[in-house]
């Protein structure tokens, strides 16, 4: 009699119970389509913003340091949006170096390279707004320009700015922590797999980390709506009321420069346009909709979608310099002068005995041009 009791028990456990409660373990999405543009997109594109980014910067950095002195507002403006452009591309190659393969390099430099990369988005596109709002105050209100473009309110505006950006990046220092994530373990494999993850080493990565649900929710909703809101729309919305009075201002004058001038203007808002729309609308939309589930093909498209527009949002780095710098008849002097002495230099270290004496002279005199050259002017022609 019992054992027939246990028998009927044995039968109830095999079938009926796990007939109630059987589930479907499922695994987080693929995203194949956004891990093979990743793979074009990181080594590749992005190598060659770096390099552009890099040398362009660098340049801008160059010509202020030995060339040209920061004399004006727009010069000291010019100069910090070449720093925090400098700056992002040089920690720009190793954060895709870990998001291709897995974050080797520890908590704190996650938390560095992370926040670091946070800094210079906010800091650069905040001083481009300062840029278009000098630009306005040179042009439309020349008479009261030169009280209010001094050098020490350029410097204290910049250091503002800086703080501003530092303050704004404090949730991505804090929050990027350097962990293994779950789907990597044994949640979702079976026992072949899990016999072949333990030959390998733990795949940690760098991303956001919350030890409660509310605080994830607070966080995933206002870092991504703040860079929309201040890292986009607002050097927006400043650059697109001050070059407006700026293009009115410069077609009431009788100038025969005007016409260049305001197709600088429009080249300068129609990149920052182009470049930034694209992805502030993704990362709008992906923060619309985070906390809503969506199909793996979905998700798959929203992220390739992030991945392309972000990579047309570094682009701005690379021509920064030149519609900032470059565009200038006496910065492009400079950079002219930077050329010659690097081939001058060149010349003299390949051939010493030769050309020694007429490099040195070439030299003397070059710097002689540039130190007796009279810059009064901003070098940021319009």
């Amino acid at each position: 009699m019992m054992d027939e009791m246990m028998s009927n028990l044995s039968d109830y456990d095999d079938n009926e119970y796990y007939d109630t409660y059987d589930y479907e373990v499922i695994g987080p999405c693929s995203h194949q389509n956004n891990h093979s543009v990743e793979l074009v997109v990181g080594p590749y594109v992005h190598s060659i913003i770096c390099i552009l980014g890099f040398v362009g910067n660098s340049l801008v950095i160059v010509t202020y340091a030995f060339y040209k002195r920061t004399k004006s507002m727009t010069d000291v403006y010019l100069l910090n949006v070449a720093i925090a452009d400098l700056l992002f591309v040089v920690s720009l190659p190793l954060i895709v170096y870990n998001e291709l393969s897995s974050w080797s390099m520890g908590p704190v430099a996650c938390k560095l390279l992370r926040g670091s990369y946070s800094v210079n988005l906010y800091s650069g596109m905040l001083l481009l707004a300062c840029i278009s709002t000098d630009r306005y105050i040179a042009i439309v209100h020349a008479r009261r320009s030169f009280r209010l473009r001094s050098l020490p309110y350029s410097r204290l505006i910049c250091t503002i700015v800086w703080a501003t950006a530092l303050l704004l990046s404090v949730p991505t220092f804090y929050f990027y922590n350097w962990y293994e994530p779950s789907h990597t373990k044994d949640t979702f494999m079976d026992e072949v797999e899990v016999m072949n993850q333990t030959s390998k080493p733990p795949q940690y990565v760098c991303e956001f980390k919350f030890s409660h649900n509310s605080t994830a929710w607070n966080t995933k909703v206002a870092v991504p709506s703040v860079q929309v809101a201040v890292g986009f729309f607002l050097p927006l919305l400043i650059m697109v009321f001050c070059y407006t009075a700026v293009i009115v201002t410069l077609l009431r004058a009788r100038n025969f420069q005007r016409h260049k001038a305001v197709r600088v203007v429009l080249a300068v808002v129609a990149v920052f346009i182009v470049c930034h729309l694209p992805y502030n609308i993704a990362l709008l939309y992906d923060t619309v909709n985070i906390f809503e589930v969506q199909s793996c093909n979905a998700s798959d498209a929203l992220h390739t979608a992030k991945t392309v527009t972000q990579t047309i949002a570094y682009l701005h780095c690379c021509l920064n310099p030149v519609l900032y710098a470059f565009i200038g008849v006496k910065f492009r002097n400079h950079f002219r002068r930077i050329v010659q002495d690097l081939w001058c230099l060149g010349k003299r270290y390949i051939a010493p005995r030769r050309f020694s004496r007429v490099t040195s002279e070439m030299y003397v005199s070059t710097r002689r041009s540039v130190d007796g050259s009279s810059d009064n002017g901003s070098s940021f022609t319009m």
